[in-house]
């Protein structure tokens, strides 16, 4: 893959302390990008900078850690708040971070079901606190970092933390469909992205083996360049455009699922 030189680029990403997104953080802090890398908390994400500016040689002044247990949504808001005061333009949020839902159903402190609010919630907050840096210029874009099972889904809208039947599978399948309709939502440009099949936390869902991080991080990364033109909305399987689930695309469910988020992040955002 060609190195593209992104030095004039912020970027945030989300869950940037492992796997695709470690990886991610890694490939566009080496292109000069000034990359802000969330942890669940501050050690674990000043754990990856001091990763990468001793394996990586990249320069500390690039990098910056943020917090926030997306557990926990008034954490989502504080660490939104921060990044617009100290960064008032972003080029890029990478909304990486993701869990595979628990064997056994579970609701957050916030009353929402766990992979529901860390795969989507919580970046579906994030993105709407974050749209005045991402819109202070023209070409701020959302990198959705998806799912292929999202076509396997269905977002059950009279019970979406799957309180009367609950599968881990479907909870997480439902949580990246998510995820993606969220992508069409007309506020900031946006696309999804499913990077392969990679060695991760995740892969138990998907295979017994996969691609490097690194392979799948690279997919992300190539979103992240001004110079590849992106349509709202658009969906990719690795470095390919294609068609996503038709729900993805419907207005009609584009804006219900906003109804609904709105309502479960608590507040009209």
């Amino acid at each position: 893959m060609s190195v593209f030189d992104l030095s004039s680029r912020t970027v945030l990403v989300t869950g940037a302390t492992s796997g695709i997104g470690y990886e991610t953080a890694r490939q566009l802090a080496e292109r000069g990008t000034t990359v802000l890398l969330h942890g669940r908390t501050a050690e674990d994400a000043q754990a990856a900078i001091d990763k990468l500016i001793a394996t990586a040689g990249v320069n500390a002044a690039q990098l910056c850690a943020f917090a926030a247990d997306f557990t926990h949504l008034e954490e989502v808001e504080a660490m939104a708040r921060r990044v617009v005061a100290e960064h008032p333009h972003l080029d890029v949020l990478v909304n990486n971070a993701g869990m595979a839902a628990p064997e056994r159903h579970t609701l957050t402190a916030d009353g929402n079901e766990i992979a529901f609010q860390v795969n989507f919630l919580a970046h579906y907050l994030l993105t709407c606190l974050l749209e005045p840096a991402l819109t202070s210029d023209a070409g701020g874009r959302v990198v959705n970092v998806s799912s292929s099972l999202h076509r396997t889904a269905s977002i059950q809208w009279s019970d979406p933390h799957r309180a009367r039947r609950y599968s881990r599978l479907a909870a997480y399948a439902q949580s990246q469909l998510a995820l993606t309709v969220f992508a069409a939502d007309p506020r900031v440009t946006a696309v999804s992205v499913h990077p392969g099949v990679c060695e991760t936390a995740l892969l138990s869902l998907y295979a017994i083996s996969g691609g490097s991080a690194a392979e799948g991080a690279g997919h992300v990364v190539r979103l992240c360049d001004p110079a590849v033109e992106i349509v709202n909305g658009a969906y990719y399987d690795r470095d390919q455009r294609v068609d996503p689930a038709p729900a993805a695309t419907e207005d009609r469910t584009v804006k219900r699922l906003t109804k609904l988020a709105d309502q479960l992040v608590g507040h009209n955002v």
